[in-house]
Parts: structure tokens; sequence; C-alpha cells
């Protein structure tokens, strides 16, 4: 039964269950966890640091799937939103003293605004128009940030320099290992908060509008609210990611939250398959992975070589990660 099949009368939103598992199930969820929390203890600070990017950008990915996989609209102005995230941390920490910590509900909280706001004339376009106006604000993004007039918060376009915080309590770990855990709880707690999130009432309604925003309407859903909501819910989860990118590389810069990264972390979505918040991470890994796979393989056509193994992916598991666990879940029966 889809989304917009469940209706309840007198003008109530809709009641649907959601058609698509949203999570692993517990075992698996468990064995993950175990390997995310353990295996950082036995790699160097490198590694350490990849996998705090792979959940930095798993985080992007996850709040891009929200949007597109939940309430069907397409964004390729992500990375806009990121830059906002990590600009907000990096000025309250190096400006204002702010706690490291603290920085990221706020970043959350302004990058939700920012959404929410753009969500407004949002609602006149849908599709590919949608994408092309997301994909104008990518572009704009990092040229304003470029302006003199900003340039004594931002640092123009030598950017800033962000400092690196010391694990708290005097524990006995490195600086990468305890933004490691840092990033490792926040993402822990976004997953199960956004999880919940499209299994609530508003997640139905999100959903109800993906699958026919018309019949959707017809059942007394508000589209322009739980549209705009999900617009200022995806930009609030990637400002997250942002602050905590600009935390985990100690630097931020226009030039490096062009439209290049907007278009990764859409990939990432689409590897990892679109409406399924599991395959965030390995949409991460791929994005973060590959393209180092590419130019070990041949460094003068490394681009050509991504390329090509991003077509296979696209033509193997034309749905993404979800394709693959299902494979492994019929061979088990």
């Amino acid at each position: 039964m889809s989304a917009a099949e469940d209706v309840v009368t007198e003008g109530q939103a809709v009641e649907a269950v959601p058609k698509r598992v949203m999570t692993l199930g517990t075992g698996t969820s468990l064995v993950v966890l175990a390997a995310l929390v353990i295996l950082p203890v036995f790699v160097k600070n490198f590694i350490i640091f990849q996998m705090t990017m792979l959940l930095i950008y798993g985080l992007a990915v996850l709040a891009l799937n929200i949007l597109t996989g939940g309430s069907g609209q397409f964004s390729l102005g992500q990375s806009a939103f990121y830059a906002i995230g990590a600009y907000t941390t990096a000025v309250l920490m190096e400006q204002f003293n702010v706690n490291y910590a603290l920085t990221l509900p706020i970043a959350g909280v302004v990058c939700f605004g920012f959404g929410y706001l753009f969500g407004q004339p949002a609602l006149r376009l849908s599709g590919v128009y949608l994408a092309l106006a997301t994909f104008a604000l990518a572009t704009a993004l990092p040229q304003l940030l470029k302006l003199g007039y900003f340039e004594g918060w931002t640092g123009g376009v030598q950017g800033l320099v962000v400092t690196k915080p010391d694990a708290p309590f005097g524990l006995p770990i490195s600086q990468d290992l305890w933004l490691y855990y840092f990033s490792l709880a926040i993402t822990i707690a976004i997953y199960v908060a956004s999880v919940n999130l499209l299994r609530s009432r508003s997640g139905r309604a999100f959903m109800a509008i993906r699958d026919n925003e018309i019949a959707a309407s017809a059942m007394g859903v508000d589209v322009a609210l739980y549209k705009t909501l999900a617009f200022g819910v995806s930009a609030g989860i990637t400002g997250v990611a942002g602050g905590l990118g600009a935390i985990a590389v100690q630097f931020v810069a226009p030039d490096g939250y062009t439209i290049t990264l907007a278009i990764s972390l859409f990939l990432g979505m689409v590897v990892g398959g679109v409406g399924w918040l599991p395959g965030s991470i390995v949409g991460a890994a791929f994005i973060i992975f590959v393209p180092n796979i590419a130019e070990g393989i041949s460094k003068g056509l490394s681009g050509a070589v991504f390329g090509v193994l991003l077509f296979l992916v696209i033509y193997l598991v034309p749905h993404g990660a979800r394709d693959i666990l299902r494979l492994v879940e019929r061979r088990r029966t």
C-alpha cells in the first residue's frame, strides 16, 4: 500500500505506513555499530580522519535522502548549506570563542532557517526546475563568501583556520580519535531521529507528497508546509555535518564548497539507495574512497576510471546498496 492510499476521513493527514524499511535489522545494526566503535582503536590517525569524514559525509547524504527520498524534492544545492554550517561553526569558534560542541546546534538552526526560507520560493518549482534553482544556489554561495563585506568574519578568499579540540576531562586519547567518537555519537543520534521522523505523521506526509502531491493535498496534507519543512530539516542536518567537517579539516574556504561537493553528495545518495537511510554511509564511502582507488589504478586517467566504476555500480545495482542487501537476504533464505 502506498503512502497516498490510506486515507483518513474528515480532512486529517494521511496515516500510511512507510512502504520502505528505513533501518537495518537489529543484528546487522549491532555488528556495524561494534565495528565503528572498535576499529578506530587499532588504526592510524589518518585512517581515523578518513572514518570521521565518512561519518560527516554520511550525515550530509542522509540529509539529502530525507529531502529527495522522503519528500521527492531534488536538490543540487546541499553544498551551500554545508558551507553555511561550516562557516557558522568556524566563525563562532574563532571569532567568538564559542565551545565547538555548542556551535553545532547553532549551525543546524541557522541552516534550518536558510533551508526553510529557500523552500518558500521553491514551492513553485518541481523536478528539474527545482534542481536548477538549487544548482544556482550552490554556484552562487562560494562567490558570495569571497565578498569583502563578509571578509572580516569569513576571512574572504583565504578562509579561516579552525582549532581542533582536545579530548575533554583529560581523556588519554588523541584529538583525531576524540573527534571521531564525538562525530559518531552525533551521527547515531541524528540517524535515529531521522528514522523516527520518517515513521512519524510528518514523515508519512512527506512520502504522500512524494508519491502523489495532488492526492496528498486532496487528503488534507498541507503540501506547502511539509515541503518547506523537508527543506529545512535537510538543510539543518547538512549544516551540522558542515560544522563537523570544519572542525575535522581545521579549515574553511569558499573554494572548498563548490558545486563539485553538491554533485558528490547527490551521487552518494544514488549509490547508497534513494529513500534507504542506511545506504547513506555506503554512498559516503563511495565518494570518499572510490576516487582514491581510481587514482591508484591510473593517475593520468583517474577521472575516466572513476566514470567506468560509477557506470558499473549504476548498471549492476540500479537501486543502490539496498539491492546488495536484498541479494544477500535472498541467498540466506
